[in-house]
């Protein structure tokens, strides 16, 4: 899990931050039917539009909106991470990656469509600065796009949950809620070549107990023989359009609860 700290704070993502050749491979493993990118582009349509992916990382997800999209931004707080997505995108002219964070966003306001964040920053209470940000960047009828892992679904949910023994989930979506989000929950098919790959990758997600467990139980689901390894992990997908002309996007949207700054 990618997490980025309140406010100014950066908190560091052991996963991807210190193991971003294996994040690489778990991104290729990930949602291999492509479940949420086909309710993305149903809910949050990019096409000829302006995108911001928050807590971008290597990239991985940039070309993707890049095939479509009149521009894509990638913002990344971790220098290293910020090199490596840019020499991803190096021959993609419509694509820029910038250092910043989710409650400082260095783009101007109203400028963008579709703003994009997975598995980073945005994890429920305490991220209000960065909603509010978000909000400034937007054009009324903009949307806001946030993919994370759903722990009400096994066995990914239980091995999160193991390792995050105070995370409440009920309260987390009543937070979202409350922010004037709608909530859709997909269950996606992870796929491994091996089990070399499967270990490589549940051991940067979780705890060395947790991650023993993980393997172990992931076989278990599989039959013997298979030519992959399968894993079902689901995920909240979380929308929220800015509302269209009622307030300048540098004023708080206070009809969907979004607080303003102290």
């Amino acid at each position: 899990m990618r997490i980025f700290g309140r406010r100014s704070e950066v908190v560091p993502s052991p996963n991807i931050w210190y193991h971003a050749d294996v994040y690489e491979r778990e991104n290729q493993v990930q949602d291999v039917d492509d479940e949420i990118w086909t309710h993305l582009a149903d809910v949050a349509p990019w096409s000829g539009g302006d995108v911001v992916d928050v807590g971008c990382g290597t990239g991985f997800h940039l070309p993707r909106f890049a095939a479509t999209a009149r521009s894509v931004v990638g913002v990344e707080p971790h220098p290293p991470l910020v090199r490596r997505a840019r020499e991803r995108v190096e021959g993609l002219p419509s694509v820029t990656v910038l250092r910043g964070t989710a409650q400082r966003l260095p783009l101007p306001e109203s400028s963008v469509d579709v703003v994009h964040a997975r598995t980073a920053y945005f994890f429920g209470p305490g991220c209000e600065p960065g909603l509010r940000e978000v909000d400034r960047v937007l054009r009324p009828g903009g949307a806001l796009v946030i993919v994370d892992l759903d722990t009400g679904v096994a066995p990914y949910g239980d091995w999160m949950l193991a390792d995050l023994p105070r995370y409440r989930a009920a309260e987390v979506d009543a937070f979202f809620a409350e922010e004037g989000f709608t909530c859709r929950r997909i269950t996606t098919r992870w796929s491994f070549l091996d089990r070399r790959v499967l270990e490589a990758v549940l051991r940067i997600e979780f705890s060395p107990m947790v991650a023993s467990r993980a393997v172990v139980d992931t076989l278990r689901l599989n039959r013997q023989g298979a030519q992959s390894l399968e894993l079902p992990v689901g995920y909240r997908v979380l929308l929220r359009r800015k509302p269209v002309g009622l307030l300048r996007a540098s004023e708080p949207l206070t009809g969907h609860g979004t607080l303003a700054e102290p």
